[in-house]
């Protein structure tokens, strides 16, 4: 809880549509923080791109100054060491734009959750601080056709990338709600998201026993 207000988490598999859950989140009421956009702004600090260009080169930025996403993905992406050091460069700053957020929230009375639309919610031990999990669901092959579709990967390319997390059914377990993004018609989506608030929001007053 902050601020009297629970902090839900979402998880899920790359494809499975956590975004978009997030968003629906947002449309009830609930103020969603979403890290890959705090991980851009942090990408825009100088001491950051100063500490890129010292680990990696001049590759690392951009002819517009910017940094190189591209790059740095492919840098970090089978070298868990500078995985972990770029983690710890840019994770306390992100942070730091969740907590300014959500303190700038706390007296708002049309707020009445916070949703943490994060990537790694379960590898960055942030469901540790989260009062409920909501696990997004979509079956392999809609999760392939919209990874294909929306980054242009292949299907082996989404499962390298989802052999670096943990496993779904590890996350599934662990996550407290489910909802299922795998329906053509997006009422069906809302509903359970409105549901799954509800339920929530119903079980605020209860304390909630620590996570492992």
């Amino acid at each position: 809880m902050f601020a009297g207000k629970p902090i839900i988490g979402i998880a899920g598999g790359i494809g499975s549509g956590k975004s978009y859950v997030a968003k629906l989140f947002g449309e009830l009421g609930c103020l969603v923080i979403d890290s890959d956009a705090q991980v851009r702004e942090a990408y825009n600090e100088e001491r950051v791109k100063a500490a890129l260009r010292e680990w990696w080169g001049d590759a690392a930025i951009d002819h517009a100054g910017n940094v190189d996403r591209r790059f740095i993905s492919r840098r970090v992406f089978s070298d868990p060491a500078e995985r972990e050091r770029l983690e710890r460069l840019l994770h306390p700053l992100v942070k730091e734009a969740r907590d300014a957020l959500m303190t700038q929230a706390a007296n708002n009375p049309q707020v009445v959750a916070y949703v943490w639309d994060t990537p790694l919610l379960f590898e960055a031990g942030l469901y540790r601080a989260c009062d409920a999990i909501v696990f997004v669901d979509a079956p392999p092959a809609v999760r392939a056709a919209r990874v294909k579709a929306t980054r242009g990967w292949e299907e082996i390319d989404l499962l390298k990338r989802q052999n670096l997390q943990w496993g779904l059914d590890k996350k599934r377990e662990m996550s407290d709600h489910r909802v299922t993004n795998a329906a053509d018609h997006a009422g069906d989506v809302r509903d359970q998201v409105r549901a799954t608030l509800s339920r929530i929001l119903a079980g605020m007053s209860a304390v909630p026993e620590p996570r492992a």
